[in-house]
């Protein structure tokens, strides 16, 4: 069984009690085969890129988050240049977020269009994020005929989904999906074909239950796999087999 974990941070972890190798080992014993470490500014994705060492079960994501366009200037040629790297599989994580960042919104919208511009030049897809700005979101990745993407982290409405879902994007389920108030969340879940579903951790983010209040960390996505298993009422191994599957098919990948 291969399980991926479609996002995470490795760069976010705490190493101070262990490393890289062992947080990747960790997950290999629970079936995470692969994961996807996503940057959110550039100077963090050529850290990343350093940390990660060419190692084969991980793979890496170029962006800059909304909530990092602050941090450090834009430089639209710079992340040109690092996302054209073959280690690149996709641009991200970027997007909108109104919840916590509402000073620079002129910004954020324009730096989402250059991701998703240069993702159609690129061909790779993106990694969005959305808080509070869902339809801003949904009315720029049509205006700028997104190629194709991931909204990662859902917790959105079924309408959200099903525009998502007319764009062709994937949509994908942390672990939030375990908390006991996600009673909505759930209900979406329910109705999103297996078929364009994708899981993640966002580690060292929302750690599924029971591990929830804990650093989280790409062995998790196995909770969040078997929760999910159960609320499409399949085996484990049948939607290991299908998010792997999507996962393949979305970042164009061959994963064994």
């Amino acid at each position: 069984m291969i399980l991926v974990d479609s996002h995470c941070h490795l760069d976010g972890l705490d190493y101070s009690k262990t490393d890289l190798d062992q947080v990747l080992q960790q997950a290999q014993q629970q079936d995470v085969k692969y994961c996807l470490s996503v940057a959110t500014t550039l100077s963090g994705y050529q850290t990343l890129k350093k940390q990660v060492n060419g190692r084969p079960n991980v793979m890496l994501s170029c962006g800059v988050h909304p909530l990092n366009l602050d941090d450090e200037p834009f430089d639209p040629v710079l992340f040109e240049h690092l996302a054209s790297d073959k280690a690149v599989i996709a641009l991200g994580e970027t997007g909108l977020d109104y919840y916590y960042q509402k000073d620079n919104l002129k910004l954020q919208q324009q730096a989402f269009a250059t991701h998703i511009r240069l993702g159609r030049q690129l061909d790779k897809p993106i990694i969005v994020h959305t808080r509070q700005a869902k339809h801003d979101t949904l009315a720029i990745l049509k205006e700028e005929n997104v190629l194709s993407g991931v909204l990662h982290c859902f917790t959105e409405d079924r309408q959200t989904a099903e525009k998502l879902l007319d764009l062709g994007f994937y949509i994908s389920i942390s672990g939030i999906v375990t908390f006991a108030n996600a009673h909505d969340l759930r209900e979406v879940v329910r109705y999103i074909p297996l078929d364009r579903l994708l899981i993640e951790t966002d580690s060292p983010y929302l750690a599924p239950v029971p591990y929830r209040g804990k650093p989280n960390q790409p062995a998790y996505v196995r909770e969040v796999a078997e929760y999910l298993a159960v609320l499409k009422n399949v085996s484990l191994e049948h939607l290991a087999q299908q998010t792997t599957h999507n996962f393949c098919q979305l970042f164009k990948q061959q994963l064994q």
